[in-house]
C-alpha cells in the first residue's frame, strides 16, 4: 500500500516518516527534501528567488534525486550530496517560497508519481493526500502546536551547534504555515479521508506506533 503523511513545518513528519518506512520495509520519499534542494540551488546560484521562471527553469535543467546509502536517505542536486545543506534557515525560508510556484510543483508532481508507481512507498509533505497521491491507502495528517514544533527545531539546530532564538523560530513556523496554507497551488490541508494525529506530547515513537496501528488496521479491513 502506499502511505501518505501530510502536515505543517517542523510536525516530525520526516523523522516519523522514514521510522514507519523502516519500519513495515517500504521506499520512504521526502518530498519537501526536493523543494529543498531546489532551494539550495537558488540560493547556491544567487538566483532571484520571487522570479518564478527563473526558479522554474533551474528545475527543468537540473536533475534532484533521493538516494538510499547505508539505510539513509540523502538528497542529491546533479552529482552534488545536498543532504546536509539543506536543513539551514535560509534554505527553509527559501522552500517555502520555491514551493508555492505552480510551474515548479508541476513538475515535481511527475517525478513524485512516478516515484510512487513502484508500490509501498511512504511519502510524506504538504499536499500528498490531497494532491500528489489522492488515491493513498492511508493517509496521515501530523500536527503539533507551533511552540512545541519550534521547540524541536531549535533543539535539532542546538545540536548541530547552531543557536537561533526560540522566539524568532515560532515566528518563522507561524509565517511558513500562513504561506503553505494560503498558497494558490495544492496549499496545506487535511484529507477529508485523512486520519488527524496530534504529536504534542508525544514521543517519535509514540507518533510511529499511532501510524503503524492505523497502517495495520487499514491492511485488515482491505484483506
Amino acid at each position: 500500500m502506499n502511505i501518505a503523511i501530510d502536515g505543517p513545518a517542523g510536525a516530525g513528519k520526516s523523522t516519523v516518516a522514514q521510522k514507519v518506512a523502516g519500519q513495515m520495509e517500504y521506499v520512504y520519499i521526502d518530498t519537501g527534501a526536493m523543494y529543498r534542494a531546489l532551494a539550495w540551488a537558488v540560493h547556491h546560484h544567487q538566483l532571484p528567488i520571487n522570479d518564478e521562471s527563473a526558479v522554474s527553469e533551474l528545475l527543468q535543467k537540473n536533475k534532484v534525486q533521493l538516494i538510499r546509502e547505508n539505510g539513509q536517505q540523502h538528497v542529491y542536486w546533479n552529482e552534488i550530496d545536498v543532504t546536509s545543506w539543506i536543513r539551514s534557515t535560509e534554505v527553509s525560508q527559501y522552500a517555502s517560497i520555491v514551493a508555492s510556484y505552480g510551474s515548479v510543483r508541476e513538475q515535481m508532481l511527475v517525478l513524485q508519481r512516478r516515484l510512487a508507481t513502484q508500490g509501498n512507498v511512504v511519502m510524506d509533505g504538504r499536499d500528498i493526500g490531497t494532491h500528489v497521491l489522492p488515491d493513498a491507502d492511508v493517509k496521515i495528517f501530523l500536527t503539533a502546536s507551533i511552540q512545541e514544533r519550534a521547540e524541536r527545531r531549535w533543539k535539532e539546530l542546538l545540536a548541530k551547534g547552531t543557536q537561533t532564538d526560540l522566539a524568532e523560530l515560532e515566528k518563522e513556523i507561524e509565517e511558513r504555515d500562513r504561506r503553505d496554507m494560503q498558497r494558490e497551488v495544492a496549499p496545506l490541508r487535511q484529507a477529508e479521508d485523512a486520519v488527524l494525529v496530534d504529536t504534542t506530547g508525544m514521543t517519535i515513537d509514540q507518533v510511529v506506533d499511532r501510524i503503524l496501528q492505523i497502517c495495520e488496521r487499514t491492511g485488515e479491513s482491505t484483506h
